[in-house]
């Protein structure tokens, strides 16, 4: 199993830069997929972008590509996510993910709040 506990996140102006942290504990986090994920308010989940086991192959929404970049560092078992250039629409509830293969997403984090004000 994979717990996750995420942190970074704030109250930001538009235009700033945030980095997300994601810690996993447990022995699997370097045979995971990881992804990041967000949820604003009144709408659904939606991807963000997500990584394989390696740290290669990343894959971004069209809506934060060119902004985002997804990192990992397996010796820390941590995920990361800096935003550039955010946005208000980046306004959510960021949580990150763990699957053994990317798109099957067996275990979640708590959350972290972004607000980006205008």
């Amino acid at each position: 199993q994979v717990q996750l506990v995420e942190s970074g996140g704030g109250l930001v102006q538009a235009g700033d830069s945030l980095r997300l942290s994601c810690a996993a504990s447990g022995r699997t986090f370097s045979s995971s997929a990881m992804a990041w994920f967000r949820q604003a308010p009144g709408k659904e989940r939606e991807f963000v972008a997500h990584i394989g086991r390696n740290g290669g192959n990343p894959y971004y929404a069209d809506s934060v590509k060119g902004r985002f970049t997804i990192s990992r560092d397996n010796a820390q078992n941590t995920l990361y996510l800096q935003m550039n250039s955010l946005k208000p629409e980046d306004t959510a509830v960021y949580y990150c993910a763990a699957g053994l293969y990317v798109g099957r997403w067996n275990y979640w984090g708590q959350g972290t709040q972004v607000t980006v004000s205008s």
